[in-house]
This record gives structure tokens, C-alpha cells and sequence, in this order.
């Protein structure tokens, strides 16, 4: 008797969030009170103890639940459809969620729906790796030139980047690629650390955290700026006396200043040597970011967490308004969107330092930043990935940083999988933790929240 195709049964989506304003963790001129979340979602399958696809996009808190409703109208274009299909082609299942004509209306290919679209490719990709039984940066490094070159699409970026040259890429990049691989699995992929920087901490807090970054092994450290310049100047003057002269210190003034303004704070700042100045002004602005990069060198100008598709960063790269481009993994539509934005920047030589600052963000870039440095860039000059320390607590495979550097994930899949613990007591508003929450506020006490968080 014939044996049934396995199939995806069901998507289902959780509204996450943490707390993390209570301790201005996440904290920037733009976002003051960040309550970190996750729109989150499981792919499961009708295969006896066969593996799920996990993937979410990233929030703040207020517009979690828009952003798990969006993911939740895109459930019919993937329960039914067969496992080893999705798997094999990912790419099918991205052009049909995009091309989706009512839906597209509301993007297209950008905001709330496209995140959601990135979310549910993600997940396939998490599947397809589980299902290959690798980590996604092996899975992506081992495939084949021309697959991962047909996973991608050019409309709108083929004046910049054609699917040959894709392949060329890609073929170039398997030259000398297992050394590349054996000192990625020996050192890892340089990091970065936002943490000692969030705009809400004393100077007393970001002196010491800074000081515990270059110890564990950090040669960059970042600080959030933009809210009032007095204020930056004695936070760099602290934090350049903290970590000395020879650590570079990044700033990020998360898209508040206008093109003139971002050039007089960047000025203002430049005696305490900034490496960058990242998103300086609205990431819908290129002619705005070339005009800031030309007037503030040779401090370098960074973007890229905000940008809404490949389109606006072939843009940034074609006028040459950036020098670090900054992918994020959860902004775009999903790995597919991701290998587009890899080669745009392989093509134009800017290198890519990824974000990663928020719920499950590490986890997932290293992946991108790792398969690039072994079948793209091929190297790891001024290359690095944002590390924040908070809430990998809460993933099954959280990220290991080893002397400053991502360790390569050896478990297979994208490294998207929340812990069943943290879903149960941190879905909102019913969760352990935000029920004891709402208990202890109208009581008066807070006292039932912190045995829940505890």
C-alpha cells in the first residue's frame, strides 16, 4: 500500500513578548521603552514525529498582534502543501506569497505583510535543514550554484545584479572553501556588542559593560546616540575611557536626525573616533545617505535593520550611499530576499555586518553571515555581526560566542526554535508571566510578575 506524502497540517502562531523596557534594555533615541517580541509561528507536518519548520519576525511590543495576524493570512497558501515540494524549492513558496495579488496590495514587498512573509519562508528554510539534517549556513553553502541562484528573484534588481552573474558568484565562492570552513568551525565569525550601549543605562552601567566587552574578547563595541548631544559626548568620552584607544566604538542614532543634522552630531562626535554612524536618517533616504557619507568621512556610514527589500538596497549600493551594509534576517522576505541582498553587496565589494539586536536575531543571521563568508564575500575583513546578551535563554540552539566570535550552530536547522517553557509564560496577554502581571497590578504589588519571571 502506498505510503501518503507527508504534508504541512497546520501553522500556528504565537504573540510573544518580553518585558525588557522595565530595564531600558533595547533602549534608543527613537524607541525609548522597547518591549521586546516575537510574532512566531510553527510549521507543523502530518509525519509521524517529523520534524517542525520554526520562524518569526521581530516586534517591539504594541503591533505584535498585527504582525502575528498578518502571518496568519498568509495559512492557506501553506497547510496542504507537500513537505518534500516546500522543501525543495523554497523559492516556489516565496514568489507565491508575494505574488499573492489581493495581499500584495497592502506592501508590496515591504512593512508589516512582507515580514510576514519572511517569517513563513524562514520557517521552510528552518524545515528544509531539519529535514537535511544540517545547520542552514551548511545546507546553503553545500547547494548548488545555480539552485541557490534560481532561488532568487530579479525582478526589479536585474539592472544590478543578473542571475549569471549570481552563479559566477557562487561558483567563485567554492574556491578554497573547505579551509574557509575549517576555520570557521576552529575561531568562528567575528562579533560586535551592542550591549554596554542602550541609550537608558548610567554612564557607571556602560563604563563597566563596555569594560566587560573588550575582556570577553569584543574588538567593537556600539552605543545608541540621537536624543541630545551633550549627552552623547560625555557617554563616548566615557566609553572611549573605558575600553582605550585601539577598540572601535560604533554609534547608531536609529534614524532621528534629518541630512544636516546627522552631519553636525556626526562631527560633534568625531574627536572620540566612531567607526560608524548607523542609520542617520530615514532608511527610505539613499540620496539623503549619500549626502551624509560624502560630508562625514571618514567616519563610515551603516544601514540597513529598517530597509524593506532588495530593491531600496540596490539602491543604497548603486548611488553609494553606504559603507556597511547591515542585513537583518527577520525584515525582509526571508532567506530568499537575504541571498539577493548577499550577492548585491558581494557585487559592489561593501561588506555586510548584520543586525541583530533583537528577540532571536543572533540566532538566525549567524547563519547568513556564515554561509557568506564561506560561498560569497569569502572573507572576514571589517566583517562582524551585532551580538546583544539577552533573551537567548529563551531558544532551544541559542548562539555560543567564544572570544568575541559566533560559534558555528552544528544543530540542524535556522536556530529558530523557542523553548516550550518561554512560549507558555510569555504569550501575550495570557501568559504565566503577563496574567501574574495584570494579578499584581490591580492589586497593587508587582510581586506575583516576578515569580512568574523568576
Amino acid at each position: 500500500m502506498p505510503t501518503s506524502v507527508p504534508r504541512i497540517a497546520a501553522l500556528d502562531t504565537y504573540d510573544i513578548r518580553f518585558p525588557t523596557s522595565r530595564e531600558r534594555d533595547g533602549s534608543d533615541a527613537m524607541n525609548p521603552d522597547p518591549d521586546y517580541s516575537a510574532a512566531y509561528l510553527v510549521l507543523r507536518t502530518d509525519a509521524p514525529d517529523g520534524p517542525e519548520g520554526h520562524g518569526f519576525t521581530f516586534t517591539i511590543g504594541r503591533g505584535n498582534d498585527v504582525q502575528v495576524a498578518a502571518i496568519d493570512a498568509l495559512r492557506h497558501h501553506v497547510v496542504g502543501r507537500s513537505v518534500a515540494e516546500l522543501c525543495a524549492d523554497p523559492g516556489a513558496l516565496s514568489r507565491d506569497l508575494i505574488g499573492d495579488s489581493q495581499l500584495r496590495w497592502l506592501g508590496p514587498e515591504k512593512g508589516v505583510m512582507h515580514m510576514a512573509i519572511g517569517a513563513v519562508v524562514n520557517a521552510v528554510w528552518d524545515l528544509a535543514a531539519k529535514q537535511e539534517r544540517k545547520p542552514l549556513w551548511q545546507l546553503l553553502a553545500d547547494a548548488e550554484p545555480e539552485w541557490l541562484a534560481d532561488q532568487i528573484d530579479y525582478r526589479y534588481i536585474a539592472d544590478a545584479l543578473t542571475r549569471d552573474e549570481a552563479v559566477a558568484i557562487l561558483r567563485r565562492g567554492r574556491n578554497g572553501r573547505t579551509a574557509r570552513e575549517l576555520d570557521l568551525l576552529a575561531r568562528g565569525y567575528p562579533a560586535y556588542t551592542t550591549s554596554p550601549g542602550w541609550l537608558g543605562y548610567s554612564d557607571e552601567k556602560l563604563s563597566r559593560l563596555a569594560r566587560e566587552a573588550v575582556a570577553d574578547g569584543f574588538t567593537q563595541i556600539k552605543l545608541k546616540v540621537g536624543a541630545d548631544l551633550d549627552d552623547d559626548i560625555r557617554r563616548l568620552r566615557a566609553a572611549r575611557a573605558a575600553v582605550g584607544p585601539d577598540i572601535r566604538i560604533a554609534v547608531d542614532a536609529n534614524q532621528r536626525w534629518n541630512v544636516d543634522e546627522a552631519v553636525t552630531w556626526t562631527t560633534a562626535l568625531a574627536e572620540f573616533d566612531p567607526y560608524w554612524i548607523e542609520e542617520p536618517t530615514s532608511p527610505d533616504d539613499v540620496l539623503g545617505h549619500a549626502a551624509i557619507r560624502a560630508r562625514v568621512a571618514p567616519v563610515k556610514v551603516a544601514t540597513g535593520e529598517h530597509v524593506q527589500n532588495r530593491i531600496v538596497f540596490k539602491q543604497l549600493l548603486q548611488a553609494g550611499a553606504v559603507d556597511v551594509l547591515q542585513l537583518d534576517a527577520a525584515r525582509v522576505g526571508g532567506v530568499n530576499e537575504n541571498l539577493a541582498i548577499l550577492l548585491l553587496a558581494a557585487k559592489f565589494e561593501v561588506p555586510v555586518c548584520p543586525h541583530a539586536g533583537g528577540v532571536g536575531l543572533c540566532e538566525l543571521v549567524q547563519h547568513l553571515s556564515m554561509f557568506d563568508y564561506l560561498a560569497v564575500s569569502r572573507t572576514f575583513e571589517n566583517r562582524m555581526i551585532e551580538f546583544v546578551d539577552h533573551l537567548h535563554q529563551h531558544f532551544t540552539d541559542p548562539v555560543v560566542i567564544r572570544d568575541g566570535h559566533y560559534t558555528a550552530p552544528r544543530s540542524p536547522g535556522f536556530s529558530a526554535r523557542m523553548a516550550a517553557e518561554s512560549i507558555a509564560r510569555f504569550t501575550y496577554p495570557d501568559g504565566a508571566f503577563w496574567a501574574a502581571d495584570r494579578a499584581g497590578a490591580a492589586d497593587g504589588t508587582v510581586s506575583g510578575a516576578r515569580e512568574a519571571a523568576a
